[in-house]
């Protein structure tokens, strides 16, 4: 079936990867976390959740930015961009881009490319579902009660969604492409997907790409727990995201960033920058069907699918592990597992399978991005995370979904899915490093 070879010889891969989750700052920490088997879902402390029927979400507790980045440029921004920015130096310092950061109060290390690298060349693409929803719901209720003047001045660039892109770009300084892609759910995928369309087109060197979210907020929780979308088991929310499971009643709101640096192979060998694994392929679709619901057959998915194996050249027999959309909602775990079985056929039997958003909830526009890194670093140390409370598994889940514990494993080539509402579909192919 697939039989593109366009862009082998000279592959996008991956150099470097940053994240911000409810397990904490960095990348380690969020693998860490998903193989201990912890979960990070609890009662809300963001807000008072009292009068609220969904009391519970999986946060980043204990977090400072002014611990991590300058008070200024702290106070221009929505907790979003913090995330962002995080993710991003952890990244680009990974990739041996920029300094790595610093301690805590410490001296503040260079944050601009290192001398070789072309910084017109170097491209940002930070995606997010909602973006500076705090600053948005903060700064309309001093409108509300004090009147126009009341309203701080750096509303106006702590809202835009871009804006976790723009400060990302602005602080090092990167000049090339930038933008922000916003597909719901979908987001941090099809930023990554598109980061590889952009590099093979050759309109970039480098791409930092992925996904940001921080929308635990009234607002949010009110709005998603009125359209019956998450889980209201409030009285014991570690049990709460359970993809697959019988069970299932919805999905858990989280928050963080994930993101990739991203170049050509060729590229990252000349400046001898380390290869931490391939992004193969890219396949989007929409379902067209209905603005939350996916088409309960998986059509939709399936074609995504079948479209990034595709542009990987990737035949199906060699996908030996899923990092599935996943999200504990009845309809899309149903319709998802749907869209393997119609892919992959009998094979289905022999990928395994997990959910992160079991275990740090649903990160909305950030879940690609987190979700891609976690999948690398699946591939790096041959360890596929377990999929939690999965304890009375859906037959019409029919998949090999690793539980209980972490499942040892080689793995030639995955797949990260990312489904959103509007019925946008985004698949990343992805490969170890070769």
């Amino acid at each position: 079936m697939a039989t593109s070879t366009r862009f082998h010889d000279d592959p996008v891969v991956v150099t470097g990867y940053g994240a911000v989750s409810p397990y904490g700052l960095g990348a380690a920490a969020l693998f860490d976390g998903l193989l201990s088997g912890r979960n990070t879902c609890g009662r809300i402390t963001h807000f008072d959740p009292s009068e609220y029927s969904v009391q519970i979400a999986c946060e980043l507790t204990g977090f400072d930015p002014n611990d991590h980045l300058p008070r200024k440029l702290v106070r221009q921004m929505d907790r979003f961009a913090h995330f962002a920015l995080l993710a991003a130096h952890e990244a680009l310092a990974m990739a041996g881009l920029v300094d790595p950061p610093g301690p805590p109060g410490g001296r503040p290390p260079a944050v601009v490319p290192i001398e070789g690298v072309d910084p017109t060349r170097v491209g940002t693409l930070v995606a997010t579902g909602i973006g500076g929803l705090n600053e948005l719901t903060t700064e309309h209720a001093k409108l509300v009660a004090g009147g126009p003047s009341k309203v701080r001045p750096y509303l106006a660039i702590a809202l835009p969604p871009n804006m976790g892109t723009g400060q990302v770009a602005i602080r090092h300084g990167l000049q090339g492409i930038s933008f922000s892609v916003t597909s719901a759910c979908a987001s941090g995928g099809d930023a990554i997907g598109t980061a590889l369309d952009l590099i093979r087109a050759g309109r970039a060197d480098i791409v930092l790409a992925g996904g940001v979210e921080a929308a635990i907020n009234p607002l949010t929780i009110a709005g998603f727990g009125a359209a019956g979308a998450l889980s209201d088991r409030n009285d014991e929310p570690q049990r709460a995201s359970r993809p697959f499971d019988v069970g299932r009643d919805g999905f858990v709101n989280g928050e963080g960033a994930g993101l990739l640096v991203m170049e050509r192979r060729s590229h990252a060998e000349a400046r001898g920058a380390a290869v931490l694994g391939e992004v193969a392929g890219y396949g989007a679709s929409n379902d067209a069907h209905h603005p939350t619901a996916p088409r309960p057959d998986g059509s939709g998915a399936a074609r995504a699918i079948t479209l990034a194996l595709a542009d990987a050249g990737m035949e199906p027999g060699e996908v030996d592990h899923v990092n599935a959309h996943g999200t504990s909602t009845p309809v899309n775990d149903a319709a998802e597992a749907r869209a393997l079985r119609t892919v992959f056929g009998d094979h289905t039997d022999a990928i395994a399978v997990t959910s992160t958003k079991s275990a740090i909830g649903h990160l909305l526009g950030a879940a690609g991005g987190v979700e891609a890194v976690a999948t690398i670093m699946a591939m790096r140390e041959e360890v596929v995370p377990p999929s939690q409370n999965l304890d009375d598994q859906d037959a019409a889940c029919d998949l090999d979904v690793v539980h209980g514990e972490p499942r040892k494993l080689g793995i030639r080539a995955a797949l990260s899915n990312s489904f959103g509402f509007g019925g946008h579909n985004a698949v990343l192919a992805l490969r170890p490093a070769r």
